[in-house]
């Protein structure tokens, strides 16, 4: 998939010059999107299948020890791409699209190839060089035009010493930006090349990559009809597909398929996505009545609870708990509906199932926070804060977690608390002047020097993250 870095918006004359090399991008569960940053997906159901697809990998790409987190992005095309050392960003419409786990494996394989390989610190290089280029050609080309400028304007050898400077500024932002793209382009060979190799030792096949690049030479995320093959960020579509079924084909695994329960996962994944995202009438097309298979079965539940019927949602969820009764994400899905239905206090038993099924999910645990919060019932304040506080402590960065719990100590009258998880939630979303009010407010609450305190003269002290 294309290899793209976002880049500073106060970037130089240069790098804007160059944005073609490096493009910037600039919730289920929920749809809890991060404010910082891609617009981003949660889902537990949905960010586990995909951290299970990729440990293997990045065990034999030397990368299981760097946490490398995987990102949904609010993006219904199919892409994937890397922006950092530390995170595979993947949109949804990629796990939409792909029709088996092997196919969104190999573009994840891809991606991993991009971080094994260096190739954002390595591009990061390759911009700097380039950068200073320009500054000397730009130097050159200006001094020339201002040559031709003071010697003045009547003579024709002025003007064309003048001429000399444009073209001196001109000629060599073209070169340079046919340089980097040529470099990206061996990128993403070598990524190909790498996710191949990491396939082939995790006893994959490589196929599903093959299938899906093949399958957009057509489209626009890949075409390049008529395009000047050196203005092109990655390889021509029919030169790399070749180049990657010659090298693919060699695996041994070629013909390996899927395993059927991972297919399964797979597919109810797909389905959920599909709920979630589009438009029931475009979810009743992918999953017709006459279709009783358990994805299809999860989706029109998912459908029917977000589009108003809830007492039927909760009739066809019930049903696929009886076939899967040990599945935390139909006990999720039961408890959400719920909630989002109005009825908090009757999320709360089936949250607790699904808490418990997934390992203390954090995300699932933050709805229930949500539905224990929600229910007015003071009794389970104490609860609330407890499993909200151990939430956030493994979900930093999730703006619910701390509006909840800022909720659930506004509730037992601790005033502090709830004012530094308000200035947490606040400065998550980005909005740093409420954030700071309210951590000043926290830090007239707390004693000075405890660990409440602290945390409220960070925020005080910290400075809005530059664009």
């Amino acid at each position: 998939m294309l290899f793209q870095i976002a880049l500073r918006k106060k970037a130089t004359a240069l790098i804007s010059l160059l944005a073609a090399a490096a493009i910037a991008l600039t919730p289920f569960s929920a749809a809890h999107a991060q404010a910082k940053g891609p617009p981003v997906l949660r889902d537990t159901e949905t960010e586990q299948l995909l951290r299970e697809y990729t440990r293997p990998i990045l065990r034999v790409a030397g990368l299981e020890k760097q946490n490398i987190q995987m990102v949904i992005v609010n993006e219904g095309s199919f892409n994937a791409f890397v922006a950092d050392g530390r995170r595979i960003f993947v949109n949804y419409g990629a796990i939409l699209q792909s029709e088996t786990p092997n196919q969104i494996i190999g573009v994840l394989a891809h991606e991993t190839g991009h971080l094994a390989g260096g190739h954002l610190s390595k591009l990061r290089e390759q911009l700097a060089n380039a950068q200073t280029q320009m500054i000397i050609a730009m130097l050159l080309g200006a001094g020339a035009m201002a040559v031709g400028s003071t010697r003045g304007s009547g003579s024709a050898g002025n003007n064309g010493l003048a001429n000399a400077g444009a073209a001196a500024l001109a000629g060599p932002q073209e070169m340079i930006r046919r340089t980097l793209l040529s470099y990206q382009r061996q990128q993403e060979e070598n990524a190909d090349r790498a996710g191949v190799k990491f396939l082939t030792a995790t006893q994959q096949s490589p196929k599903g990559m093959y299938e899906t690049f093949k399958r957009f030479t057509s489209e626009s995320l890949f075409a390049a009809r008529g395009a000047d093959p050196y203005l092109q960020s990655h390889p021509m579509p029919a030169e790399r597909v070749a180049s990657l079924q010659e090298f693919a084909s060699a695996s041994p695994y070629w013909d390996k398929k899927d395993d059927p329960a991972l297919q399964l996962r797979h597919d109810m994944v797909r389905a959920k996505i599909s709920a979630f995202m589009e438009r029931p009438e475009t979810v009743y097309r992918r999953y017709p009545l006459t279709n009783d298979s358990m994805p299809a079965r999860y989706a029109r539940a998912i459908s029917t609870y977000l589009h108003g019927d809830l007492r039927s949602a909760l009739t066809q969820i019930d049903a696929l708990i009886q076939v899967q009764p040990n599945n935390a994400y139909f006990y999720e899905v039961r408890g959400q509906a719920l909630l989002e239905g109005g009825k908090p206090a009757e999320a709360i038993p089936a949250l607790r199932k699904a808490v418990a099924l997934s390992n203390n999910a954090p995300l699932i645990e933050m709805l229930l926070g949500q539905a224990l919060v929600g229910s007015d019932n003071k009794a389970y304040t104490d609860d609330a804060v407890r499993i909200l506080r151990a939430a956030v402590a493994r979900e930093p960065e999730a703006v619910l977690g701390y509006m909840q719990l800022a909720m659930a100590y506004g509730r037992k009258g601790d005033y502090a608390e709830a004012d530094l998880a308000s200035a947490q939630a606040a400065y998550l979303r980005g909005d740093n002047k409420t954030a700071r009010e309210l951590a000043t407010r926290a830090k007239t609450r707390f004693a000075v020097g405890t660990p409440g305190w602290v945390k409220a003269d960070d925020i005080v002290a910290s400075k809005p993250p530059r664009n």
